[in-house]
């Protein structure tokens, strides 16, 4: 692979890369990792990328990895660059025949989204959004469970994602991180909802397979000074009548990373919390409640296949990240040899997921700015 962006001092391009190279199925090869050639040189050499294969610029990289030969150049480039700066990258890396992996939300606005999806269709090739849950074992378990029927029909879904590491004006202090999440140039409509907000809401449709129809959102910029949202809450209609509540923040003191989401049908509910991936709760209606773990038995195959180490022996963030990569590998790896993946491989976030992040970011924007009760989801 390739990389574009992820240099020196940046926290997403490392975890990739950690994520990428963890199975052994992908070598970074060439990399454009930052706008300033400085640094880009720099941040290559302590990658040990060979000097000819350190870019200056993803334009340089993407035109002169196109013209090796088949057998040398790049499979499949990695944009992890914020979010003002994946368009167009993904864009010429297709139009050269590249696959893509690319950072989540996908593009700055819906009309970038879409703009992309119809170039993935027109090229026929590959692309991964790293939604990173949907790489966890007992995520994976969950959403075989609700498909195989085993919690009967949905009825509520109830998702949190609460952090505080914003519950200061950071990004006038300083922190390069919250400085461009919190800056509408560089991240799009959203801040809080962007950021952490679609991981919220692609983990809700990933387990249950149901869609969003319609929202009811109340966005809050809580510290004085910031310019995008960095709280807020979202009622939530679904497909087939299931209803639901989505709460995210960066203003929660004290908070980590708090990932929750619970899944409830008409036979039991699921619970499954980020900080404890390892575990999954199945709480029954008329039985006693199961505690299901991480490489342990009886787990279905798509669990099975996304866990690499034996029950108690915990996996966690780059493991599930690393998950996603893999999936993405063997698939890529198949399609090259002209065999099929097994479709345990195929299951990680597509463009399609990447288009409707960026429907539901412009969705609640419009409803938190709405009077009407109810906004119809856009995508």
């Amino acid at each position: 692979m390739g990389m574009i962006g992820g240099g020196k001092g940046a926290f997403i391009g490392a975890i990739h890369r950690m994520a990428a190279t963890m199975d052994g199925a992908i070598e970074l090869v060439c990399g454009a990792l930052s706008t300033h050639p400085d640094k880009a040189q720099e941040s290559g050499r302590a990658l040990f990328l060979p000097q000819a294969r350190i870019y200056n610029s993803y334009q340089e990289m993407l035109e002169q990895e196109s013209a090796l030969p088949a057998e040398e150049r790049m499979d499949f480039v990695s944009i992890v660059t914020p979010n003002s700066a994946h368009l167009d990258p993904a864009l010429q890396a297709l139009d050269r025949g590249f696959h893509v992996v690319i950072e989540k939300p996908m593009t700055l606005t819906l009309h970038e989204a879409r703009l992309l999806q119809q170039k993935v269709e027109e090229t026929g090739l590959l692309l991964l959004l790293t939604h990173t849950y949907a790489g966890y074992p007992m995520v994976k378990q969950a959403r075989q469970m609700v498909q195989a029927g085993e919690l009967g029909k949905i009825r509520k879904v109830l998702v949190e994602y609460t952090q505080g590491w914003l519950s200061r004006l950071s990004e006038k202090e300083g922190n390069a991180q919250a400085a461009w999440r919190t800056d509408p140039q560089r991240s799009g409509k959203s801040g809080c909802m962007g950021d952490i907000g679609t991981h919220a809401t692609h983990l809700a449709e990933y387990i249950t397979g149901l869609r969003i129809e319609q929202v009811c959102a109340q966005l809050h910029t809580v510290v004085e000074g910031r310019a995008l949202d960095d709280d807020g809450h979202v009622l939530l209609r679904f497909t087939e009548g299931a209803t639901g509540v989505l709460t995210a923040s960066q203003v929660m003191a004290g908070e980590e990373n708090g990932l929750k989401i619970r899944v409830y049908g008409e036979l039991g509910g699921l619970e499954w919390a980020q900080q404890e991936p390892n575990t999954l709760l199945v709480k029954w209606l008329d039985q006693p409640m199961q505690v299901l773990r991480t490489g342990t038995g009886g787990l279905s195959t798509y669990a099975q296949h996304n866990t690499r180490t034996p029950g108690g022996h915990p996996e966690g963030y780059i493991e599930a990240f690393a998950n996603l990569y893999r999936n993405f590998a063997l698939t890529l790896s198949a399609r090259l040899e002209g065999r099929t993946p097994p479709p345990e491989a195929l299951d990680f976030p597509s463009v399609q997921d990447g288009v409707r992040g960026m429907a539901f970011i412009e969705t609640v924007v419009a409803s938190s700015a709405s009077d009407q009760k109810w906004t119809p989801f856009l995508a």
